[in-house]
């Protein structure tokens, strides 16, 4: 198994909340690299799909060819994917409201969108969750999507208000909540730990 320092994340950098993320991976030692463009996930290990608003992200992805070039580097190579907030909505395969929006639809999920209210109803909150240990994670919740349905495959990490705020399909994590936004990185630490650094050489 690899070691952190050795990893070479990419963030998604078209749109949205790149910087935290990058803070957060340089911080655990491994390299963050924006993505911008399909060339560059060929220099990548894993990537996160950050926060920001994810109808116009969708719409970057298509027209740049980003869309296309992550759907072929998850399924050919099994590069691993984390998604924040607008993030699991690019990844769900099923939204409720906006069924027609462009995403990649890898995740085997349904998904509501601005589930827990508007920007004034977000919080910071913490979310009990043991596969990280006793204490709770903490979870800021912004205009933050759920998830409503999740398929066989989809193992449920947490929850939070008994709805579903957390989950891994595969090399798939995906959080309703920036975790990238509070000073707890274990969820950062899980992604790069048993979806980057575990998964067999390509």
């Amino acid at each position: 198994m690899v070691t952190p320092s050795e990893l070479r994340i990419g963030v998604l950098a078209v749109q949205g909340d790149v910087g935290p993320h990058c803070e957060v991976l340089a911080r655990l030692s491994a390299l963050p690299l924006p993505v911008k463009s399909p060339a560059d996930l060929d220099r990548v290990d894993g990537l996160i799909l950050p926060g920001g608003e994810s109808t116009t992200i969708g719409l970057l992805l298509k027209k740049s060819g980003l869309d296309a070039a992550i759907q072929d580097h998850h399924r050919r190579r099994g590069l691993p994917l984390f998604g924040t907030c607008a993030g699991l909505i690019l990844l769900a395969k099923r939204l409720e409201e906006t069924p027609d929006q462009p995403r990649l639809s890898l995740l085997d999920v349904t998904v509501r969108r601005n589930a827990f209210g508007r920007q004034i109803e977000s919080c910071e909150t913490v979310i009990d969750a043991p596969l990280f240990g006793a204490s709770p994670l903490r979870a800021l919740f912004i205009r933050a999507p759920f998830i409503a349905d999740a398929g066989p495959q989809v193992e449920i990490l947490a929850r939070w208000r008994d709805r579903v705020v957390l989950v891994r399909e595969g090399a798939i994590l995906a959080s309703a909540f920036h975790p990238e936004l509070t000073d707890d990185d274990r969820v950062h630490r899980y992604f790069l730990r048993q979806l980057v650094a575990a998964r067999p050489a390509t």
